[in-house]
């Protein structure tokens, strides 16, 4: 016990830390009279306009008091702030106090813990960046803010999905009432004031030559590289071959590591640049994390038949479903390429993730993610799969991230029997989130082991995980097996079908008409709907895709 509450206290300090860089954004004169107070108004009155909790709104930004439109941008990032440092303090707090009640009610309380701590980080990116930027850098900059913000909401909702038992329900409960509330209610308002900040501006005749953002492209050189992308990464990234990685990974003892694990962590402290590993073929039964304090790692085999990493911890048998993947990465701009992520837990294991995905750009070329249901857990961020396999039956591509996969197969699976499969459930839970899933020239298609019985084992597109679920499906071959109503409610209680958007365009085969499709499906959408979903609007593809050497179509690919 003494050992846990020691925890507890370094914890708080750490948070105290954290929060400091976005408090000092805040700090603005008070009014001194008739004119500023009236500037005030003016100010919060505009703010507010496109908000959804307009009292919320006023009452987070009465306090501040300035001519600078960030500084009420950053109050209410401050206030968000405050309230993931409280539900954090609360969670720390309940560990202590209910940690020891059973194994889940730990696993969930440290993993609320570790995702807050995750929200912190996003919040003081936020600050930081709204301190050093000018307003025009600012509104030219809303992807990534949202991007961060959209973060914030992916981890107040983990933290909340993992309590997911009877015996946790009453935790649960108290954390949503205590503080998690807040922290979404505070979240989506920040998200609403971002995505209205050209609108605001303008309102408030401070035009600033305003257009759309403009992207902070890249430099290539000749080859189509960015210019400080090194000749060996070069020579990588182009197939090459010839290239000498940090660490090699052979199961018979011919690199310099056996595990996967032990080459990660030998990644040098501080180290500059892209780290890269290579694994040899072989199957590699380990579990393994890459946490945020290594970026730019890249791990690559020798394809996904013959480099497999494989797991099976699983739901059914009491593990976390966060807990359950097979290979985490937390880092931003995670690189993997050749290599095939495997949940052996099969049907019976429910829950079981294979590779569960949260830093910002990570990209995967060539891959394959195996199992059944929860298979590819996009958990966060923007993420980007090219030429990947992902295979499964229930909800197998899940999460809260900005995810495109182009050019992909999508192999739907036998389920349990009684079981239906669904492709994509996504967990988007606020209107200004900027997430959701994209298809993009990929084939679904059924297992050779399902195909027989393809037509009467149901298999549905998507359903909605949250109250503004988004799935968009372009230029993809649809197999027969996809039900010609395409999307179901998430639960008969629990619906979410008021708010959700399921939309396609330019989709052919068997199972790509329309017609029949769920009416609270958007169905075919015009070009110009579908043109926000590609590679460019949807990740800013410019500003960071090219740096990773792997091939992306920035726009449509047949229209």
């Amino acid at each position: 016990m003494n050992g846990k509450i020691l925890g507890s206290a370094v914890s708080l300090i750490l948070v105290v830390g954290v929060v400091i860089g976005v408090v000092a954004v805040v700090q603005s004169p008070k009014a001194t009279g008739g004119t500023e107070v009236k500037s005030h108004n003016k100010m919060v009155s505009a703010m507010c306009q496109n908000t959804d909790d307009q009292k919320l709104c006023q009452d987070v930004l009465s306090a501040s008091n300035s001519t600078d439109p960030k500084e009420y941008i950053a109050a209410v990032v401050k206030s968000t702030m405050d309230s993931v440092i409280k539900a954090f303090n609360m969670s720390d707090r309940f560990a202590v106090e209910h940690g020891n009640s059973s194994t889940g009610m730990k696993m969930a309380l440290d993993d609320c813990k570790d995702l807050l701590q995750s929200a912190m980080h996003e919040l003081e990116a936020s600050g930081v960046m709204l301190k050093e930027s000018s307003l025009q850098d600012v509104n030219q900059r809303t992807a990534e803010l949202k991007n961060w913000l959209g973060a914030v909401v992916a981890y107040q909702q983990s933290c909340l999905d993992g309590f997911n038992t009877d015996g946790e329900k009453k935790v649960q409960e108290q954390l949503h009432a205590g503080s998690l509330d807040d922290v979404g209610k505070l979240t989506g308002l920040a998200l609403d004031v971002v995505s209205g900040i050209t609108h605001i501006l303008q309102s408030l005749d401070l035009n600033l030559a305003l257009k759309p953002a403009s992207r902070r492209l890249l430099e290539v050189d000749s080859e189509g590289f960015p210019t400080w992308v090194s000749a060996a990464d070069r020579k990588l990234l182009a197939n090459d071959g010839g290239v000498t990685p940090h660490a090699t990974v052979a199961k018979d003892g011919s690199g310099q590591f056996k595990t996967i694990l032990d080459a990660i962590n030998s990644y040098p402290k501080n180290h500059q640049g892209r780290f890269i590993i290579y694994v040899k073929a072989g199957v590699y039964d380990e579990y393994i994390t890459v946490d945020k304090n290594k970026p730019n790692l890249l791990i690559y085999g020798d394809g996904p038949t013959k480099t497999i990493i494989t797991g099976r911890k699983n739901f059914a048998e009491g593990t976390k479903t966060m807990r359950t993947a097979t290979f985490s990465t937390v880092a931003d701009d995670f690189m993997a390429k050749s290599i095939a992520f495997e949940n052996t837990a099969g049907a019976e294991g429910h829950q079981a993730v294979a590779l569960r995905v949260q830093g910002d750009r990570s990209v995967f070329f060539d891959c394959a993610m195996r199992g059944y249901q929860d298979t590819l857990y996009a958990h966060a961020h923007r993420q980007f799969y090219r030429n990947c396999e992902i295979s499964g039956t229930i909800d197998f591509i899940f999460g809260y991230s900005t995810t495109l996969v182009q050019n992909s197969k999508i192999i739907v699976r036998r389920p349990s029997p009684n079981q239906q499969n669904i492709v994509v459930a996504d967990g988007r839970d606020q209107k200004n989130m900027p997430t959701g899933v994209v298809l993009h020239n990929c084939e679904i298609m059924p297992e050779p082991g399902l195909f027989p019985d393809r037509m009467t084992v149901k298999t549905y597109l998507a359903r909605p995980w949250k109250a503004f679920s988004r799935a968009v499906f372009i230029e993809n071959t649809i197999g027969d097996l996809i039900q010609p109503e395409g999307y179901i409610p998430w639960n008969p209680t629990e619906p979410n079908t008021q708010d959700c958007y399921f939309a396609e365009f330019g989709n052919t085969g068997s199972g790509a008409n329309t017609q029949a499709r769920a009416k609270f499906g958007k169905g075919l959408i015009s070009k110009d709907q579908a043109a926000k979903f590609t590679a460019e609007p949807w990740l800013q593809a410019s500003t960071w895709l090219p740096a990773t050497g792997i091939p992306f179509d920035p726009s449509f690919t047949k229209a």
